[in-house]
């Protein structure tokens, strides 16, 4: 397990060179368009998932614009579902402080928000309702924490309210970890007070790791509460048929 896990940590480090590079390229091609942001994110996270030995799959339409509303398991949920479709994340201020993946996040095009600030939840608000108007998903993870997999917590609606305001449609996606070296979901879940490392240690020496995204139909909604508690019940629902 030991090797395992440094030749994967040797390959994840070659991969997120990898994307540096890529980036300036694409950075040298001309103007850094949203769109161009989320296929280079795309790209990136394939690259990344593949050094770290996780296959992704998929099934129900994919969203080509509006807002998916997703579960939240871990921080390798940015990748998967960014490896999955190019798309732009809402995520926590925290994330834009971490070392190499906050420049990452800024890059493709992440709206940070700060969960305990007002004027942060409508500065991300009207960010939202910008990037709604664009070619490309906006990607929330409504529950504002990630968990065990063992439930779903409550949807916040604040956040989904510009997708109401614009007419945009509403996707929600449902997300499962799959080991297949006899460990339980819940072992690759980072929550709590586990820290970053340890976790991505743990993850590198896993033996078959399969991340399943399930995305139900485009919705339109005619209020907010609506919205996030049948997205809820929809990703409970899809979590539940495997």
């Amino acid at each position: 397990m030991i090797l395992r896990r440094c030749l994967r940590a040797v390959a994840l480090a070659i991969a997120l060179l990898g994307c540096i590079f890529r980036y300036w390229l694409m950075r040298a091609g001309g103007r850094f368009t949203p769109e161009r942001r989320a296929l280079w994110l795309n790209s990136a996270c394939r690259h990344v998932l593949a050094s770290m030995s996780i296959e992704v799959d998929y099934e129900g339409p994919l969203p080509e614009r509006g807002l998916v509303v997703a579960n939240h398991l871990s921080y390798l949920d940015i990748a998967i579902l960014a490896a999955v479709m190019p798309c732009c994340f809402v995520a926590k201020k925290e994330i834009n402080r971490w070392p190499y993946f906050g420049k990452a996040a800024r890059a493709g095009g992440t709206i940070f928000l700060d969960r305990a600030s007002m004027t942060s939840a409508n500065r991300a608000a009207e960010q939202i309702a910008e990037r709604l108007g664009e070619c490309v998903p906006v990607l929330l993870f409504p529950e504002g924490t990630s968990t065990d997999g063992s439930q779903v917590l409550r949807f916040h609606g604040r956040l989904i309210q510009p997708a109401i305001e614009a007419g945009a449609m509403v996707t929600a996606a449902a997300i499962r970890y799959v080991p297949s070296g006899g460990e339980q979901e819940r072992e690759l879940c980072w929550f709590g007070d586990e820290g970053f490392l340890p976790h991505l240690w743990k993850v590198l020496g896993v033996r078959g790791f399969r991340a399943h995204v399930r995305f139900g139909e485009p919705r339109m909604y005619a209020d907010r509460r609506t919205a996030a508690t049948a997205a809820r019940e929809e990703v409970m629902a899809m979590r539940a048929t495997r």
